[in-house]
C-alpha cells in the first residue's frame, strides 16, 4: 500500500515537472514569435547632405575647398549583413593653383582656377559589421552599426569642356535604425577617377605618369543619410530570398 502511494507521489512530481517544461517552452516560442514578428525590409530609398572635396593637381587634402553635396539613395537590403546601393549625386569641385603646396611654372603669372558641376551615378556593395535591425525582425540585429562599401561609378564634370570617366568609390560610415522604416547614417567616400581632367588641367608637372590611378583627380565625400525601408519579405516563407 505505501509502495502505492510513493508511487503515486512520484508521478504527480514528474507530471508537474513535465507540464512546467512543457509551459516554459511554449512561453520560449511564444517569445521567438514575438521577436520575429517585425518584417525584414528588403528596399530603402532617400536622400542625403553633405560636402564635397576635390583632390588632384592643386589640392592634396580632402579637407579643403569642400563645397555642397547631395544625393539620392537606394538599397537593395539582401541579409542584415549585406546590401547593394546606389547613389545619383552632384556636388561642386572648385579650386586654384595659387592655393596649392605645389609651385607650377607654367601658372605663376596667371593662376589655374576652375569651378566645376559632378553628377555621379555609382553602385557599390556593402557590409555591416553588425546584424543590422531592430532586433524584432531578425535575433541578434542591433540598431547600430559600422559598415564599409566598395563599387563602381561614373562621373560626369561639367563647366567648361565635359569630362566623363569611370569611377572607384570606397567608404566606410555608421548607421542607426531609428524606427522599423526609418534609418539613419553618417558615411564618408573617396572617388577614385580614370581622369586627370577634373580640374581642367591635365599634367600640370609636364611629366608622363603610366598606371591605372596615377596622377588622376578624384573626390571625396562626407554625406549624412535619411532613407524609408519598404517592400517587406514574405513573413511566413521560410526560405523566401526575395
Amino acid at each position: 500500500m505505501e509502495n502505492n502511494r510513493s508511487g503515486l507521489r512520484l508521478g504527480a512530481r514528474l507530471t508537474h515537472r513535465q507540464t512546467a517544461l512543457a509551459i516554459t517552452a511554449a512561453l520560449a516560442w511564444c517569445a521567438e514569435s514575438r521577436a520575429q514578428q517585425a518584417p525584414q525590409y528588403k528596399m530603402e530609398v532617400g536622400a542625403g547632405v553633405g560636402l564635397c572635396s576635390y583632390f588632384g593637381d592643386f589640392n592634396g587634402s580632402v579637407l579643403k575647398g569642400q563645397q555642397p553635396w547631395v544625393a539620392a539613395v537606394f538599397r537593395r537590403t539582401f541579409t542584415p549583413h549585406t546590401a547593394l546601393k546606389a547613389v545619383v549625386g552632384w556636388g561642386k569641385a572648385k579650386g586654384s593653383s595659387a592655393n596649392a603646396d605645389t609651385h607650377y611654372e607654367a601658372y605663376k603669372d596667371a593662376p589655374h582656377t576652375f569651378d566645376r558641376q559632378l553628377y555621379e551615378v555609382s553602385a557599390a556593395f556593402e557590409y555591416n559589421f553588425w546584424p543590422y535591425g531592430t532586433g524584432k525582425e531578425y535575433r541578434g540585429a542591433k540598431r547600430l552599426t559600422p559598415f564599409v562599401w566598395a563599387g563602381v561609378g561614373c562621373t560626369v564634370a561639367g563647366g567648361g569642356e565635359t569630362t566623363a570617366t569611370a569611377a572607384l568609390p570606397i567608404g566606410a560610415g555608421v548607421k542607426y535604425k531609428v524606427a522599423e522604416r526609418l534609418n539613419i547614417a553618417v558615411e564618408w567616400g573617396a572617388r577614385f577617377t580614370l581622369s586627370d581632367k577634373i580640374d581642367l588641367a591635365e599634367d600640370p608637372y609636364g611629366i608622363q605618369s603610366k598606371g591605372l590611378f596615377k596622377n588622376t583627380d578624384g573626390y571625396a565625400t562626407l554625406m549624412a543619410t535619411i532613407t524609408y525601408s519598404f517592400a517587406p519579405k514574405c513573413p511566413t516563407c521560410l526560405n523566401d530570398k526575395d
